[in-house]
Parts: C-alpha cells; structure tokens; sequence
C-alpha cells in the first residue's frame, strides 16, 4: 500500500441557485457521475453528504460548490477527470458555471488514510493562488511526486 494519496478540490461559481431550473441539467447528472468516480481505477473517498453529493457544503460562499475526493494517484484521477464520461459534464460547465479568473482546482499529497476537511482543502487552495504550483498545493499541469 502507497504511504500517500492524492487529495483534490475543484470549485465552481454558480450562475444561478442549485435549485433554480437553469441548474437542473447539472443536479440531473450528479448521481450518475459521482458512481462513475467512485467506480473508477484510482477513486478512495469522496465528500459527501447524507443526500450523497457535496452541494450542501459551502465553504467559499452560498454560490460556490464544492467537489474534494482522494485518489490513488495523479493518473488515476487524470484519467477520470479528462478520459470518461466526466468530460461531457466540464463540457457543459460554462451552462451552469461563471468562468473563474483565480485557481480553482488544488491537488496535495495526504497520508493514505487522512480524509481532508473544508478547512485543510481552503487552505491548500489559498496556498496555491499565493505561491503558485508547489510540493503543498498544485495542479495537474504542474505536479509534484508523493513524498518518500
């Protein structure tokens, strides 16, 4: 078993409220994709809530969701992300989505095992707009191996 994962959150700024019927294309989907990362190569844990999507958590505000998973490598989550049906999904993104103009998306390593929280996923991102990719926060243009 590896020492490390992966942790990742991504961030999106909705146009409209999750139940306003322009998002509804999206909520239409997320069952159907959350099964697809969790059955994919790679996939170890997910956030979630008791309704099984993360769209309750709020943490950069009312309009911002959330999406943090672990994975057992960058590859692994890489190829769910840019080579499954997920792309139809970020297809679509600009339908539902404002476009973003700071870093969005932040990978770290954790010890395998260690389940991030909203706390330690905001920090990394932060880190990530202040210093740019590093061995603590970075992307998947710009990535770092796991610790040895």
């Amino acid at each position: 078993m590896a020492a490390y994962e992966l942790a990742q959150l991504n961030i999106a700024q909705m146009r409209t409220p999750i139940d306003a019927p322009e998002m509804a294309g999206f909520v239409a989907n997320l069952d159907r994709i959350n099964a697809l990362a969790e059955s994919a190569p790679g996939f170890v844990w997910r956030l979630q809530s008791d309704e099984g999507n993360a769209t309750a958590f709020r943490p950069f505000g009312d309009s911002t969701l959330v999406n943090m998973s672990v994975w057992s490598s960058v590859d692994a989550l890489s190829d769910y992300v840019y080579k499954s049906a997920h792309v139809e999904i970020m297809k679509r993104r600009k339908e539902w989505f404002d476009r973003m103009q700071d870093a969005y998306t932040v990978l770290w390593w954790v010890p395998a095992g260690h389940r991030p929280d909203e706390a330690e996923a905001m920090l990394r991102l932060q880190t990530l707009r202040a210093m740019g990719p590093t061995d603590k926060a970075f992307t998947f243009k710009q990535n770092f191996p796991a610790p040895v």
